[in-house]
């Protein structure tokens, strides 16, 4: 959505962590928009749970077109690519491991890597363990980008939907060894931003940043 349109042109590859709808929101509009201009299909690269999902609940023609079943002058404009965890994908010159986290639906982190250089990326998540042990395990890790999505007074929520606050951030950056490496928090949700900020500020948590909208970041 906050692609120009000489920008929307260059996307050819889409890839899912899940798909509750603020991560999937985008999709059905931009292949709206781009379907006549569309020269190749769009690759969606996801788990087949979340295929299955797109599949079922969104393109489905009750609530949008199934792109999959349609084609413009060119040829199809969706193809699917599903990938299993701790399998490699390739898109170009980049790798992209997908990491299982642990969220209220079938979800998945990356670590994403190109010319000897990677940084990790959870997606939405509550407390983990498996992509810790994967993270730490790697030596070219140049950022690593962790949720935080409600303030400490509604851990209760945090909890249910299986999402982070500030002290489970906390908790979580304990187990993660690589010092050195910086740490962006995404994901949190706008109507308690500041207040997460604030709290994440107070939090003595010196390698954590918030990752900025509207910031170009080279790693």
């Amino acid at each position: 959505m906050a692609l120009d349109d000489k920008e929307r042109e260059l996307v050819k590859d889409v890839v899912l962590t899940h798909a509750h709808l603020d991560h999937i929101a985008g999709l059905p509009l931009f292949l709206d928009d781009q379907f006549s201009t569309i020269s190749e299909p769009l690759r969606i690269h996801a788990s087949s749970e979340v295929i299955e999902v797109l599949e079922r609940d969104v393109f489905n023609w009750s609530v949008y077109p199934r792109f999959s079943e349609l084609r413009n002058h060119v040829g199809p404009v969706v193809e699917y690519r599903s990938f299993d965890v701790a399998s490699i994908l390739r898109i170009g010159s980049v790798e992209i491991l997908p990491v299982a986290v642990n969220h209220k639906v079938p979800c998945s982190g990356f670590v994403i890597s190109e010319n000897g250089h990677s940084i990790a990326i959870t997606g939405d998540t509550a407390e983990m363990e498996s992509y810790w042990e994967t993270v730490n395990g790697r030596t070219d890790l140049s950022a690593l980008l962790i949720e935080c999505a409600f303030p400490d007074e509604l851990s209760d929520l945090a909890e249910n939907s299986h999402h982070l606050t500030p002290s489970a951030l906390a908790r979580e950056l304990a187990k993660f060894r690589l010092s050195h490496c910086p740490v962006f928090v995404i994901n949190i949700k706008p109507a308690y931003r500041e207040r997460v900020i604030d709290q994440i500020s107070r939090s003595g948590l010196d390698q954590v940043s918030i990752l900025e909208i509207g910031r170009e970041y080279y790693f």
